[in-house]
């Protein structure tokens, strides 16, 4: 069943992909980026001028690098040789925008007349004047915004004093780090004009309409704290010719009316450019096919990393769980011990223990003198007892003894006179 499914949304994918293709004609000289390797030489990209301000844009298997990470204040830029032909047309285009601090910098897609001489590596603030259209893809009083700016060559957009004032279109976009490419698509047809973003309409209006004649064109610049840019896609697509269709259309009306040996004669007839075109469209067939093998990959690339960033998290959380009861108990312990604080704080504001510091202290002062006194008291007692082995004196006997003593005194006097 699953083998079953999977058919069949292949097949789905693949006529859808068929009525596309008969829609539209990759023009293949100025696209690039469509599963295949941008670059066989990785050295030169067909159909386009590269160059830049003191940086070449780099080309890689997968993508370009329009200015690196390190330094900043660098400016990439690329130019198609050919001019568009067609008044409809659909671009898409991918990029991808990563740094490490804040916005550092901004991208543009334009469609312009001369655009190597008029814009060559310029952004939309730096350039002076241009004839036609700039995407510009930056940050604008910190938001990450997608806007359309457009000029018929008389407005110096380098000297002018609010240069956002002149979108015609925006919406906002947070493009940076996001770890995949962002798509932006450009359509132009007979009746609109429309800039989507990741497959969400970004702005569109019925008053523009674009020349034939123009070439695309991609910079990018950096500043100081810079982000780097990288170029994933640039599909150019234009309807197939009318004529091819009506063609198409008298041919299958003619073999339907031929009789069977005549239509077999005339199938082997055909004409070698009826061959070329479907082969043409089998090969469109083939290379969207590889672009969408190359996004699926790419996805699944990403979920895998995204699932192993996911696990590594799950595990670091695990190891960290006892650590974390640990902090919450201890949280806990200093939540009770502040709210006790609180309460001892509120209890010695709302009282006063004036009157009970005087009691105390007059207490402390009875005590103290009355411990003076018992301690003399105690001194005094031992100091004056009387010892008990010694008999105490009668009167008679004390008035005799000081009979005697003052009769020793003045026979002493007699014997000094």
């Amino acid at each position: 069943m699953i083998l079953s499914s999977s058919i069949g949304r292949i097949l789905a994918l693949s006529s859808s992909l068929v009525a596309l293709s008969s829609a539209d004609t990759l023009v293949e000289r100025t696209s690039f980026g469509n599963g295949n390797r941008i670059s066989a030489d990785m050295s030169s990209l067909p159909g386009w001028q590269l160059s830049g301000d003191g940086f070449i844009p780099e080309i890689m298997s997968d993508r370009i690098i329009m200015t690196p990470p390190y330094p900043g204040r660098k400016r990439g830029a690329m130019w198609t040789l050919d001019p568009v032909s067609q008044s409809e047309w659909t671009v898409d285009f991918e990029f991808r925008v990563n740094g490490e601090d804040g916005p550092g910098g901004n991208i543009q897609l334009w469609y312009v007349k001369n655009g190597q001489v008029d814009v060559g590596s310029q952004d939309i603030y730096s350039v002076s004047r241009f004839d036609g259209l700039a995407i510009t893809i930056d940050s604008s009083q910190g938001r990450g915004m997608v806007r359309g700016f457009l000029n018929d060559g008389t407005t110096d957009y380098r000297t002018h004093r609010n240069v956002d004032s002149l979108a015609f279109g925006h919406c906002e976009y947070f493009y940076r780090n996001l770890g995949r490419p962002s798509q932006i698509t450009i359509k132009q047809t007979m009746f609109s004009f429309e800039v989507l973003i990741d497959k969400r309409s970004c702005f569109h209006t019925k008053k523009v309409f674009l020349p034939v004649g123009n070439t695309f064109g991609i910079t990018a610049s950096s500043t100081d704290y810079p982000d780097s840019f990288e170029v994933f896609k640039f599909a150019l697509s234009v309807p197939r010719p009318g004529s091819d269709s009506g063609a198409s259309q008298n041919q299958r009306s003619h073999q339907a009316q031929q009789p069977p040996v005549q239509r077999s004669n005339t199938n082997q007839q055909a004409s070698p450019d009826g061959l070329s075109g479907v082969q043409t469209q089998i090969k469109n067939i083939q290379d969207r096919l590889h672009t969408l093998s190359t996004s699926t990959e790419r996805l699944l690339n990403d979920l895998a990393l995204l699932s192993k960033k996911f696990d590594e998290r799950n595990q670091e959380l695990a190891r960290n769980s006892a650590n974390r009861d640990q902090v919450s108990s201890v949280d806990q312990r200093v939540m009770r011990l502040e709210r006790m604080i609180e309460r001892v704080q509120k209890d010695l504001a709302g009282k006063d223990y004036q009157r009970h510091f005087t009691k105390l202290e007059e207490a402390l002062r009875h005590s103290h003198s009355g411990l003076l006194e018992n301690l003399h008291d105690s001194s005094h007692r031992k100091f004056l007892k009387p010892d008990p082995q010694r008999k105490p004196k009668t009167r008679k006997k004390e008035r005799k003894e000081q009979k005697e003593t003052n009769a020793k005194n003045k026979q002493v006097l007699t014997k000094n006179d």
